[in-house]
């Protein structure tokens, strides 16, 4: 895929890697028989001081999340999230197709660590090849022993489900992912209590994004300072990128955090498609903010240099817009797919992103009048942090953003009376 270090991604291409036989070839579950030698404590330690951060967005050590887990004797769960619904992120589900039993690798190590007997993979209802590649796999991981009794001789039981949501984004947000495992509508939680101290069927539970799950293996059998290796100081290790948009190679790159965008854009990615110039980056998914491209010359993909730029990491996906993208319609797009997406429990949210929508698509058709650019902002301030869940926030960045960087373009179809260009996307995608 490229020459750069491979974690997560060294056994993709490799005939039947989804396979149990092609995972143990190449040292598979020896991590998992190193971490059930150790102490649960030290365990944790480990994948902290390698500084693994959380890879569904938030960027939170994984593991002193580990350590929030408390000490009595209620039953422990494990949430690997695998609803992947993020606009512009596709890297879980490539885990999942092509190296499913790392993951259940890093679940045998991630539960030993804070002693849970159970593990549910919730994974997004669209992904019907993944979960069926998945449950495959947690057959043939029982079928070895490395499920089930008496993991590795120890007295240490556990059991690992997949369980298929139903396409609700919403239900990527951890607490309305625990609502939905219940068999409730999957609306999101208010805290406290945390999902550590209540979670799912009320019980301590830690929920944990796919690919931080799956990068646990190689720190455990490899170490430390072999993981500190690639990255940054304060962001250590690779990551896993979704690159989409008017570029020549989109897919999935694994990369060592701090790696340059620009360089990521023009060589790994090949390059702009069809010559045309770069026009902004959405970083790290559709819900991190926009970057103009002057703003992206010297920004590297790491949480740090993101967040100096003005933008976040987020999930890794990084869509790459050219010239000639009219950014009214894009948000008129975003803005439909966060309105649609809404739970509806918290009233700024509800009514906020329809409304947004609805004033997207009426500058885009130039209905609107100037002002409306400004009531756009003002929606967007009154969103952001204001509702039980981060959806709001996830919908207010582009509603702000995009006014604020792009404000010539929103101008410009007021007094065109519609929008200036004659198509809204420089390349047609077959």
């Amino acid at each position: 895929m490229n020459e750069f270090p491979k974690i997560l991604s060294a056994n993709w291409g490799k005939p039947n890697s989804a396979g149990i036989e092609t995972y143990l070839a190449s040292g598979g579950y020896e991590a998992a028989r190193k971490a059930l030698g150790m102490e649960p404590a030290k365990v944790s330690q480990e994948v902290l001081d390698a500084g693994l951060r959380g890879r569904g967005g938030a960027g939170f050590p994984a593991g002193r999340k580990w350590t929030f887990m408390p000490k009595d004797n209620r039953p422990r769960y494990l949430c690997v999230n695998a609803d992947e619904g993020e606009p512009g992120t596709f890297k879980d589900r490539d885990i999942m197709r092509f190296d499913p039993h790392m993951l259940i690798e890093g679940i045998i190590i991630a539960c030993w660590a804070m002693q849970a007997n159970n593990s549910y993979i919730y994974i997004r209802g669209e992904f019907e090849e993944p979960a069926k590649i998945l449950e495959k796999a947690i057959q043939e991981a029982n079928q070895k022993g490395f499920l089930g009794g008496k993991i590795f001789g120890k007295d240490f039981n556990l059991q690992v489900w997949v369980h298929r949501g139903a396409g609700a984004y919403i239900c990527g947000e951890e607490t309305s992912l625990i609502e939905s495992l219940e068999g409730k509508r999957g609306n999101p939680r208010i805290r406290p209590p945390f999902p550590p101290q209540k979670g799912v069927f009320d019980q301590p539970t830690t929920v944990n994004n796919v690919e931080t799950i799956a990068s646990v293996p190689f720190i455990i059998r490899e170490g430390i300072p072999a993981y500190r290796k690639f990255g940054t100081e304060k962001s250590p290790g690779t990551k896993l990128f979704s690159v989409s948009g008017h570029i020549n190679k989109p897919g999935v790159y694994e990369l060592p955090l701090g790696y340059p965008l620009m360089n990521f854009i023009n060589e790994v990615a090949g390059g702009m498609i069809a010559g045309i110039k770069l026009k902004a980056v959405i970083p790290g998914g559709s819900s991190t903010p926009v970057l103009r491209a002057e703003e992206c010359q010297n920004v590297n993909l790491d949480y740090e240099s993101l967040a100096a730029a003005g933008s976040m990491l987020g999930s890794g996906a990084v869509t790459v817009i050219g010239e000639g993208t009219c950014m009214v319609k894009l948000l008129e797009i975003l803005t439909h797919f966060y309105a649609h997406e809404s739970c509806g429990q918290c009233t700024p949210c509800r009514e906020g992103a329809p409304w947004a929508a609805q004033i997207a698509k009426r500058i885009h058709e130039g209905k609107a009048e100037l002002n409306d650019i400004d009531v756009l902002s003002s929606l967007g301030a009154n969103m952001m942090g204001r509702t039980i869940c981060p959806l709001a926030d996830a919908a207010a960045c582009p509603i702000i953003d995009f006014p604020k960087k792009f404000r010539e373009e929103f101008e410009a179809h007021i007094r065109n009376k519609g929008c200036p260009q004659a198509k809204p996307f420089p390349v047609e995608f077959k």
